[in-house]
This record gives C-alpha cells, sequence and structure tokens, in this order.
C-alpha cells in the first residue's frame, strides 16, 4: 500500500532489506491526511482557514501598564525550558470563562493535540469508537484512524433548501438519532460535537448537549468543539455545564476570536480528574515560552477589550458580506446554509439555470478565485449537506468587497 504523500521515487533505497511499509502499522498507510487549501494556495486573500482577518488583539507595549506587555523573543529565557503548568495562563482563562479554579483547564499544542490525546486517554485502539456528526471538522477522523479507533457517523439534519430565492438551509443536532446509537453500539466512548460547527457554523443548544450528558446508556464523554464560540453570542457556551457535569470536555482556542492561529494554544476545559489524566499523559514542556508569554498578553484586560470590539467588527462585517452576496445571487448563488454563528459564512453555487447546488461549477469557481484572481476560499462541497458550497472566511472590509467582485467575475466566466 502506497504511503499517502511520499512518491515511490524518493523512498529510501538502502538497506535492500528494509521495507518502510512494512514496519509502519496498517490503519496509518491507509491514511489521507487532513488537507487544506492552503496545501495548494499560499498567496493573495486568504479568506480559507477562518483565521482572524483583523489580526491578534494584543495591546502594544505603550498601552500596557499592568506588566503584562510582550518583548522580544530573544529577550525570554531560551536556554530554559518552559514552565510545565502555565498557571498564570490558566488563571487568566479561569476567570475569563468564570471557572473555579486552573484545575479545571488543560493548554495544548491547539485544540487539535487535546482531540489526539482524549481519544489516546479514553478509547482503546481496534476495540472501540468515537461518534462524529458531519458535516464537522474533519481532525476527528484523522485522528482517529491514527489512533486505530472506530468512527461512527450521525450527521447532523439539514432542514429547508439551498436554491436561489429559497429558504436558507439549517442544521441540527439529532439527539434522538444519537442515542439510537449509543444503544446499537455500546463501545463508543467519545461523543464529539462542534458548536458552532465547521463548516456548518451553527451552533448546537445546551438542552441538545445535555440530552446526551444525561443518557444513561452512555458511558462516556461529550466532548464539545468550541473554537468559534466567541462569535455565538452570550449564553452559547458549554462551559456552563462543566460545574455540573463530569462527563463533559469543551474544547477552546486562541486561533479564532483571539487571532493567535500562529502561536497553537488549545485549550480543555472538564472537571478536574480529566484534566488530571490529561497533564499526566501529555508531552512534557508542550507549551513554548513564546507561545506561553503572548497567550499571557492576550488574556490581559486590555487585549480581551481590543479582541471584543474585533469580534463586534467581524460580526458586522459577516451581515454586510452576506447581502453583498445576495446582490450577486441572480449569477447562479444559493442562500446561505447554516445559522452563521462563526466568523465564516457557508454558500451554495448553483448550476447555470439556478436549479440546484453543482459541486463540478463550484469547483471551477473555487479554482479560478484562488489561480486566476488571487482570493483563496475553502471548498466544502464533498461534505453532507454542502454539496456546490464555498466557505468563504469573513475578512477586513476591504478583502470581503474584493471576494465579491471577484466572485461576480468568475461565476460570469462559469
Amino acid at each position: 500500500m502506497p504511503i499517502h504523500g511520499l512518491p515511490p521515487s524518493e523512498r529510501p533505497i538502502k538497506p535492500v532489506h528494509f521495507d518502510i511499509e512494512q514496519v509502519i502499522r496498517p490503519n496509518i498507510l491507509a491514511l489521507h491526511p487532513y488537507r487544506c487549501a492552503r496545501d495548494d494556495y499560499k498567496e493573495g486573500i486568504l479568506l480559507d482557514a477562518n483565521e482572524n482577518a483583523l489580526g491578534h488583539s494584543i495591546a502594544n507595549k505603550a498601552s500596557q501598564n499592568n506588566g503584562d506587555s510582550y518583548d522580544s523573543t530573544l529577550d525570554m529565557d531560551l536556554h530554559r525550558y518552559p514552565d510545565p503548568s502555565h498557571d498564570p495562563i490558566k488563571e487568566r482563562i479561569a476567570a475569563l470563562r468564570s471557572l473555579p479554579s486552573v484545575d479545571h483547564v488543560f493548554l495544548g499544542v491547539g485544540s487539535d493535540e487535546v482531540i489526539d490525546l482524549l481519544m489516546r486517554v479514553c478509547v482503546s485502539p481496534g476495540k472501540e469508537k468515537i461518534l462524529i456528526t458531519p458535516p464537522t471538522y474533519g481532525m476527528y477522523s484523522v485522528c482517529a484512524q491514527v489512533n486505530d479507533v472506530g468512527v461512527v457517523k450521525c450527521p447532523l439534519e439539514l432542514t429547508g433548501q439551498v436554491g436561489e430565492g429559497g429558504t436558507k438551509g439549517r442544521f441540527s443536532l439529532r439527539v434522538e438519532e444519537v442515542k439510537k446509537a449509543i444503544d446499537v453500539d455500546a463501545s463508543i466512548k467519545l461523543v464529539f460535537l462542534c458548536s458552532p460547527g465547521n463548516p456548518t457554523g451553527t451552533k448546537i443548544s445546551l438542552e441538545s448537549i445535555k440530552a446526551i450528558l444525561d443518557y444513561e446508556k452512555f458511558k462516556g464523554i461529550v466532548v464539545v468543539d468550541e473554537a468559534y464560540i466567541d462569535f455565538a453570542g452570550e449564553g452559547s457556551s458549554a462551559v456552563e455545564l462543566v460545574k455540573d457535569y463530569a462527563n463533559i470536555c469543551v474544547l477552546q482556542t486562541l486561533s479564532k476570536s483571539f487571532g493567535l492561529a500562529a502561536i497553537r494554544l488549545g485549550i480543555a476545559i472538564a472537571q478536574p480528574p480529566l484534566i488530571q489524566v490529561l497533564t499526566n499523559t501529555k508531552a512534557p514542556y508542550n507549551i513554548s515560552t513564546p507561545t506561553a508569554h503572548l497567550a499571557l498578553s492576550a488574556l490581559s484586560p486590555s487585549s480581551l477589550a481590543n479582541m471584543q470590539s474585533k469580534i463586534e467588527t467581524l460580526i458586522a462585517s459577516r451581515v454586510a458580506l452576506l447581502k453583498s452576496l445576495s446582490n450577486i445571487a441572480h449569477l447562479g448563488l444559493g442562500s446561505w446554509i447554516g445559522s452563521n454563528d462563526a466568523n465564516f459564512v457557508v454558500i451554495p453555487v448553483l448550476s447555470k439555470d439556478g436549479s440546484r447546488p453543482d459541486n463540478v461549477r463550484a469547483q471551477k469557481v473555487y479554482k479560478a478565485l484562488a489561480e486566476e484572481n488571487g482570493v483563496v476560499v475553502r471548498f466544502r462541497g464533498n461534505e453532507p449537506g454542502c454539496e456546490g458550497c464555498l466557505r468563504i472566511t469573513i475578512g477586513s472590509e476591504e478583502e470581503n468587497a474584493t471576494v465579491v467582485q471577484k466572485l461576480e467575475l468568475v461565476l460570469n466566466q462559469f
């Protein structure tokens, strides 16, 4: 079985008795790695990865008066291993999310490290499974395959039409179907819920989450991935359930609303026993000193105020972008799908006659935008319920105007 991403001509030829494919686990040989638009397109207006297009919110040195200013990386004690616990960061996260103590907070190298750790500590390889609700974040399945863990899929329900002028499509969690899947398969140990969802942009109600937490036949943990939660409004976060439920783990990140995707800092929020297990099994010194320094600054009062201001700007820009896109709907764009609770929108590209979502046309539009017009968005048409869809990250005012202009141009070509 060929190794994905490694051409045969580039494989080592010595010693002749060695064959790497005989060493690597079969599930890894079969792995299709996580791919993103940035694998193919790295330049131009980048509206593909749901980064915060307005940048980070760390207050500059002159405006800080509480000792939280960030200095040059070279001024840090880079010859020393970093703090293994980073309690000052955890204290600020606990205060921000109204948690009782730092014992409820775990820090990882992005949320992806936490996802992987949860599978490794909770799910037995080759025997047990996770449950996901497509369309959803692709790394759940990738991590499951790396860890030789089975995947049960319970797709979200899509209601409404996505044709031009039709009712906007809405996604929702099918709680009873999740329960049925648990009834059928007792080996399910983790249920992953993305809220707000990627690519759905839809938050899951706390009532739906509680229904699974309270389901007596489910003996595992509900993992609520809240990467986009700060764009969803007050009262949306499942963090408030942590104080009452030992079987929930909420994931958050500094990559989206905080505008710090480059520093790779993920957060797990749960009851102390699970946090302790994650702490016991993580790699030593997993959070670097530069990452920690920037994270602490980003969590200062002045930086949080800047962040909130940018969130409000992006939410207003989201509304304006949707209005601008509706003005070119006659060229073959459907009504947006999802609930727009994140920093992106999902728009179906329709066939020329406007009768149905069209994956072929959508891919042509996606490639023409990137290769001929310098605008990179994300094609999501292969996801359940997202046929023909492009996901567009909310950019700056100028970037949003450009993406609409270029999209109008390209739609006229195909």
